[in-house]
């Protein structure tokens, strides 16, 4: 099968398009035909070695963490899913590999395709929305009243965590630039920071929770608009103690990751809040769970460009250039 794949670590490596064998089906698997595949952060973080220690790889890998399709051949033991099935998915850590013609993942991964989306908006949401749902429902607890500040509006999680805060019925703020603060109103942000006019950290306060995507300077600042017992909630780093914990990382990783956030931590527990952070993980439960939101519209994908598969180096530079409105998404034609 063709597949866009990554010999080797670097910020300034290509993906090489390439033949691929087909992807092992065990048991509990399902072969899908990719119809769409989304590109994130994630991959370009993967490409550019970050996650050497924490994801140990081995190349050559075929990257993609979202992934829309159609069910092929299933695994002996699947119950769930059968040939002709439209699906989309996050797959699995240790499985990633939707820049390809076709992807194997565990069913427990994959859920069926919200009739409302097409497969290129299916392909964008995966990721983000169990990003969003594990940060703000099974993290936070975030419930009806509660104030949640949420960075980087705009962006592919921003945008569906806002839409999700507010259907639980939080109060939200977000932080984005002035192009983007009528987008970000549209999906039902209370307030807007344009961070190029303002300072997020004098005009907002008493938050009950922060979810940061950002970097340590913004993460240092967002302690101090959350009120006592505010939690403070990053993926973007660093791993703390809890996490190395549940992916039961070797001693060596453990001190690491204690050592990494040792200052934001002692800071949060000065200011009376916690700190804590989220590597999201697959999970077809929720995002059948999320099905029903997003068919209602309470959930709507938000896309900024789509590239032909055969542009998928293209794709990955513009996500590279952090000016995404939404998701991009390549496409199998």
């Amino acid at each position: 099968m063709k597949a866009f794949i990554l010999d080797r670590y670097g910020k300034t490596v290509g993906l090489r398009m390439g033949e691929m064998p087909e992807p092992e089906l065990r048991a509990d698997d399902v072969l899908v035909k990719v119809r769409a595949a989304a590109i994130n952060v994630l991959d370009s973080k993967i490409r550019n070695g970050e996650f050497k220690l924490l994801l140990p790889y081995r190349l050559p890998l075929v990257l993609g963490n979202d992934v829309a399709g159609v069910v092929i051949r299933v695994g002996p033991n699947v119950r769930r899913f059968k040939p002709g099935d439209e699906v989309y998915a996050k797959p699995p850590t240790e499985r990633i590999g939707a820049f390809a013609e076709m992807i194997a993942m565990d069913e427990k991964a994959v859920a069926h395709k919200p009739e409302a989306l097409s497969m290129e908006e299916a392909a964008s949401l995966p990721l983000v929305t169990l990003t969003a749902w594990q940060v703000l429902v099974e993290r936070a607890n975030l419930q009806k009243g509660q104030k949640v500040l949420i960075h980087a509006g705009s962006g592919g999680v921003g945008t569906v965590a806002i839409q999700l805060a507010k259907h639980l019925g939080a109060f939200v703020a977000t932080t984005t630039s002035a192009a983007n603060v009528d987008l970000v109103k549209r999906l039902g942000a209370d307030v807007v920071i344009d961070y190029g006019k303002e300072d997020f950290e004098q005009v907002l306060q008493g938050y009950d929770v922060v979810l940061n995507s950002l970097g340590a300077d913004v993460l240092e600042k967002s302690l101090r608009v959350l009120k006592p017992g505010g939690r403070l909630i990053s993926i973007s780093g660093p791993p703390d103690p809890g996490f190395a914990k549940e992916i039961g990382a070797s001693w060596f990783m453990r001190l690491a990751m204690r050592l990494l956030s040792y200052g934001i931590r002692k800071k949060a527990k000065r200011h009376g809040v916690s700190y804590s952070f989220l590597f999201m993980r697959a999970s077809g439960d929720q995002l059948r769970e999320l099905g029903p939101l997003i068919d209602a519209g309470a959930i709507r994908p938000v896309i900024d460009k789509t590239f032909p598969f055969a542009s998928t180096n293209e794709a990955m530079a513009y996500v590279d250039k952090g000016r995404a409105k939404g998701k991009v998404v390549v496409t199998m034609g």
